[in-house]
C-alpha cells in the first residue's frame, strides 16, 4: 500500500532543492494556501515502502509568543506584573494561509516527515508543524530527516535514515523564548516609560518617542562595547625608554631587543644606555635552533567563520551569515550555523577534495593533496567542540564562480573551501634561530626564522608565517652594533573592539549562539546604542554609554555577561535533559525579577546617568509613567491598572498607569509617611480585586484618636481613610476655583464623587455637606464633640466625632469665609 508523506522545510528554496534531489527533477508543482510555498509532489520509496510525498515549507517560525490581549499595552500593567502574566504561543495573522496548507494536506496523509534545520531553533519549529498539523489529523506518524547539505548524499541518506524530533530541544528554544519575552518587555518598557519623553535624544525619529529596548542578549554585547571605550578614556598615556641596538653584515640584518623591554624612569635609562655606549663590544654568549611547526586552523564552525570573514575582508557577521545561508540553499557549502569543529571518523573527506581538483586557482594543490606521494594529507585537528548535529562548515560543490554571486559570495565560499583544504593539510614547517649578546651587562636578543616548507599556507593565503633571517652567529663571537640608541616611546591605550574581537568575547562569556551572535551585534547598531567605523570597530553612543552607566550605578551589573552566560548554560541543560523546562523558567525568572524590582527602586540613578549626557525636556519627573504597586483595575477607560506612586514631593497618589489619556486619579492624605499595596482583597469594593493598602501616617498630623498604621481600601469603603482625607487634605495640584485647604476635587472622583452621588440627601446617619445651627448627632444619637485639626495644612479646621468613640461618625465644619 501506498502511503501518502507529508514533508516540510524551513524555507521554500530548500523544500524546492530537497524535492528537486528526491524526484529526479520530476516532481510536479501545484499552489498553496501561500503563494510563497508551493507543494512539490512525486513519488519516492523509503526503506521499501512506497510513498506518495507531498513537499512543501514553512518560511521560519509559524508561531509567536506574545502576552495575552491584556498586558499587550505598555500602559495596560505594571512592567513588574510581566514577569507572571500569562503568555499564549499563536500563528499570527500573516502566517494563516500556511496554517490552512499544513492542515488541509495532513487531512490526507499519514506520515509527517520534517525537514526542518537540525538545530535547537530547526526543532523548535518541527513542533509548531506538528502541533498545527495534529490538530486535522492527529494520527499522523511523525518523522524527522537529518541533514547537514543540500547535496544528493546526505538527502538520501537523510530520507533513508528518518529518526524521530527531539522534544527536548524544543522545551530549550520555548524557555529561551520566555525567558527573553518576558526580560526584555519589562525592562524595555520601565526604560522607554521612564526616560523615553524626558530627554531630548537627537536620534528619536520624527518626534516619536525613541523605544529603549533591553534585551539579556544585547545589553551584555554592549556591555563590552562600553567596558572597552572606558578603558580607552580611563587610558594615563606614560612615556616610556628603550634601547635598540641593530647590527647589519654581509649576510643580513639583526634587529636586537633589549631583554628589560622598556623604562618608565629617565634617568635610569640614559645611566644604562651611557653604560652601553661607553662599551659597545657585543659578545655573542648564546645561540640557539629548532625546528617551529605553525598548525593549521581546526575545521570551520560558525563563530570562526564570523570572525575571520571580519578580520580578512572586513565584511560585518550580520552579511557573514546572509551570504552563507544563500551559499548553503544553493548546495555550495554545508550548513553553515554549527558549533561543530572537529570531523567524524567516519566522514569521507577525500570527496570533498576531490570536487575541488577543476579549480583553476587552487586545483593543483588538492591534486596534490590527493597525491599519497607528497605526505601533504593530515587527518584535521579537534577543536573540541561537537553540537551533535552539523559537521563543520565545508564546501559540497565545485564552483569556479557563478554569474548571479555577488563579490562576498565568491569571498565566503573561496574562505570555506581554503579553510578546509588548509585544515586537512600539514602543518608549516620552519627553522628558528635566537641569538643572545651582552653589551655593558645588559642583555639583548634577536630572532629569525626561515620556512622550509609551506603546506597548508600554500592554499591558505589568509595567514603568514615568519620569512625574516638573521646572519649566523657563534658563541664567543664579538662585534660592534651598526647602531644603538635611546628611543622613547608613550603607553598606548588598547583598541576599540572589532567585530571579531566581540564575536570572541560573546563566545567565551556564553552570550547568544553560534546561530544569534551576529542579530545582537546588529542589534546595538540598530537601537542607536554603538556605531561601527570602517575598520569593523565598535564605539558605544551616549545613550549606549548612559544606559551602562545607569546599571553600573545601581550596583546590578545587568550589562555583565555572567546572568546570560548562566541562562545559556540552563538552556543547554535542558537540551540535554539534565534540567527542566519548568525548573529553568522559575529560577531565571525569579532571579530576573529580583533585579528588575531593585533597579526600578533605583530609577533615580537613570535620571543620573542620562542628565550627563542629554539635555532635560520640560515635562516634569512627576508626570512619568513609571509604574508603582497596582491596586485595581481602573474602571474609568477599563484598559489599565490604577498603581500606587510616590511623587517627588513625598505626597502619595492611585493613578492610572494609562495617563495622559486617562486622569482617573485617588489622592491620598497629606499626612501618609509609608504607603504600600497588601496581598489583601477587600471583599467589599470592585467591580474586579481591589487590593488593600498599608498606611503609616506622620505622627502628630493626624488626630491622636487615630492609629498611626492603618490597612484600607481607597475603593470607597473605607470610612477612615476619608475622615483623614477631610482632615489633612491631599497632595492634589490646586485647581483654579476649587476651594483651598483639602483640596478634594475631581482628583478623588472615584471616591467622593461617586460615592456622593449614590448617598443622595444628607441625612443624620451620612456626612452633612453643610453648616448646621442644630446640634449634631452622631450615629449613637449622642450630641457629637466639636474638635480642631492641629496638623499643619488643616490647623484650626473644626470637625466633629463621637464623644465616646463608639462610632465611626465624621462631620467636617466648612471654613468660615475670609
Amino acid at each position: 500500500m501506498v502511503v501518502r508523506a507529508l514533508n516540510v522545510a524551513e524555507k521554500p528554496s530548500v523544500a524546492k532543492a530537497v524535492a528537486e534531489i528526491l524526484s529526479g527533477g520530476g516532481m510536479r508543482t501545484r499552489e498553496g494556501r501561500s503563494v510563497y510555498n508551493k507543494i512539490f509532489e512525486f513519488e519516492y520509496t523509503i526503506s521499501g515502502q512506497p510513498c506518495f510525498m507531498s513537499f512543501t515549507s514553512v518560511t521560519g517560525h509559524l508561531m509567536e509568543l506574545e502576552f495575552e490581549e491584556r498586558y499587550r499595552k505598555w500602559t495596560s500593567c505594571d512592567p513588574a506584573d510581566l514577569y507572571h502574566a500569562p503568555v499564549r504561543k499563536s500563528v499570527p495573522s500573516d502566517k494563516l494561509p500556511l496554517q490552512r496548507t499544513l492542515q488541509e494536506e495532513a487531512r490526507r496523509c499519514s506520515w509527517l516527515v520534517l525537514w526542518l534545520d537540525c538545530d535547537r531553533e530547526g526543532e523548535n519549529i518541527a513542533y509548531e508543524v506538528v502541533e498545527i498539523c495534529r490538530s486535522s489529523n492527529p494520527r499522523l506518524n511523525i518523522w524527522r530527516a537529518r541533514f547537514s547539505a543540500l547535496i544528493q548524499r546526505d538527502i538520501h541518506h537523510a530520507v533513508q535514515n528518518l529518526t524521530r524530533p527531539n522534544p527536548l530541544f524544543a522545551d530549550a528554544v520555548d524557555a529561551r523564548q520566555e525567558i527573553d519575552l518576558r526580560i526584555g518587555a519589562s525592562f524595555t518598557r520601565f526604560q522607554t516609560m521612564l526616560l523615553g519623553d524626558s530627554f531630548v535624544f537627537p536620534f528619536a525619529e520624527n518626534d516619536k518617542r525613541l523605544v529603549l529596548s533591553y534585551g539579556p542578549c544585547q545589553f551584555p554585547t554592549l556591555g563590552f562595547v562600553v567596558e572597552r571605550y572606558w578603558e580607552i578614556q580611563a587610558h594615563q598615556p606614560e612615556d616610556f625608554w628603550t634601547i635598540n641596538c641593530q647590527y647589519t653584515s654581509d649576510e643580513g640584518n639583526a634587529k636586537f631587543n633589549w631583554k628589560r623591554g622598556r623604562l618608565f624612569d629617565h634617568l635610569a635609562a640614559v645611566l644604562i644606555y651611557e653604560m652601553c655606549v661607553e662599551e659597545p663590544l657585543a659578545t655573542v654568549y648564546e645561540v640557539t635552533g629548532k625546528e617551529s611547526r605553525k598548525n593549521p586552523p581546526h575545521p570551520l564552525n560558525t563563530v570562526e567563520l564570523q570572525k575571520r570573514a571580519s578580520r580578512y575582508f572586513r565584511m560585518s557577521s550580520e552579511q557573514t551569515m546572509k551570504v552563507a545561508e544563500e551559499l548553503y540553499q544553493a548546495g555550495f557549502i554545508s550548513y553553515p550555523r554549527t558549533e561543530t569543529d572537529s570531523f567524524p571518523e567516519n566522514f569521507d573527506l577525500q570527496v570533498i577534495v576531490r570536487q575541488q581538483v577543476e579549480h583553476s586557482v587552487w586545483g593543483s594543490y588538492a591534486e596534490r593533496l590527493l597525491d599519497s606521494s607528497t605526505n601533504l594529507w593530515r587527518q584535521p585537528s579537534n577543536g573540541g567542540h561537537d553540537d551533535k548535529a552539523h559537521p563543520p562548515i565545508h564546501p559540497t560543490k565545485y564552483s569556479g564562480g557563478e554569474s548571479n554571486w555577488s563579490n562576498d559570495h565568491s569571498r565566503v565560499y573561496e574562505l570555506v573551501t581554503r579553510h578546509f583544504l588548509a585544515c586537512v593539510s600539514q602543518p608549516a614547517i620552519g627553522y628558528g634561530t635566537t641569538a643572545l649578546i651582552d653589551i655593558a651587562g645588559e642583555i639583548f636578543s634577536a630572532s629569525g626564522l626561515m620556512i622550509t616548507a609551506k603546506n597548508y599556507l600554500e592554499v591558505y593565503r589568509f595567514e603568514s608565517w615568519g620569512g625574516s633571517t638573521i646572519p649566523n652567529f657563534e658563541v664567543g663571537q664579538q662585534f660592534i652594533p651598526t647602531s644603538l640608541t635611546l628611543d622613547m616611546g608613550t603607553t598606548m591605550p588598547p583598541p576599540l573592539l572589532s567585530e571579531a574581537d566581540l564575536i570572541t568575547l560573546m563566545d567565551q562569556a556564553g552570550i547568544g549562539t553560534d546561530a544569534t551572535m551576529h542579530d545582537h551585534i546588529k542589534k546595538l547598531l540598530d537601537r542607536c546604542y554603538a556605531t561601527k567605523d570602517v575598520n569593523t570597530r565598535f564605539s558605544p553612543t551616549k545613550l549606549g554609554e548612559a544606559l551602562v552607566m545607569a546599571y553600573d550605578m545601581m550596583g546590578y551589573e545587568l550589562w555583565k555577561p555572567y546572568l546570560r552566560a548562566m541562562m545559556e548554560r540552563d538552556m543547554k541543560a535542558v537540551s540535554d535533559g539534565t534540567k527542566t523546562k519548568a525548573e529553568v523558567l522559575e529560577s531565571s525568572l525569579r532571579q530576573m525579577k529580583e533585579c528588575f524590582l531593585d533597579a526600578k527602586s533605583q530609577k533615580m540613578k537613570m535620571f543620573e546617568a542620562m542628565q550627563l549626557f542629554f539635555e532635560r525636556t520640560n515635562r516634569p519627573l512627576s508626570d512619568q509613567q513609571v509604574g508603582g504597586e497596582v491596586v485595581r483595575n481602573c474602571s474609568a477607560c477599563n484598559d489599565a491598572d490604577m498603581v500606587l506612586r510616590k511623587r517627588p514631593d513625598g505626597k502619595f497618589m492611585v493613578g492610572c498607569l494609562n495617563y495622559p489619556h486617562c486622569r482617573n486619579a485617588t489622592w491620598l492624605p497629606n499626612a501618609l509617611l509609608e504607603a504600600s499595596v497588601s496581598d489583601e482583597i477587600c471583599n467589599r469594593c470592585g467591580p474586579g480585586a481591589v487590593y488593600r493598602i498599608k498606611f503609616k501616617f506622620k505622627q502628630g498630623e493626624i488626630p491622636p484618636q487615630y492609629a498611626t498604621e492603618h490597612t484600607g481600601c481607597v475603593g470607597g469603603c473605607d470610612t477612615i481613610l476619608k475622615e483623614l482625607i477631610e482632615i489633612c487634605g491631599t497632595g492634589t495640584r490646586n485647581i483654579s476655583g476649587s476651594r483651598p485647604g483639602g483640596n478634594r476635587g475631581t482628583s478623588n472622583a472615584q471616591m467622593n464623587s461617586r460615592s456622593a452621588a449614590q448617598r443622595g440627601p444628607p441625612s443624620h446617619d451620612q456626612h452633612p455637606t453643610s453648616i448646621r445651627l442644630d446640634p449634631v448627632l452622631c450615629h449613637c444619637q449622642q450630641v457629637c464633640s466639636l474638635l480642631t485639626a492641629q496638623t499643619e495644612n488643616n490647623r484650626g479646621r473644626r470637625f466633629y466625632r463621637c464623644a465616646a468613640n463608639n462610632c465611626d461618625f465624621f462631620f467636617s465644619k466648612p471654613r468660615e469665609p475670609l
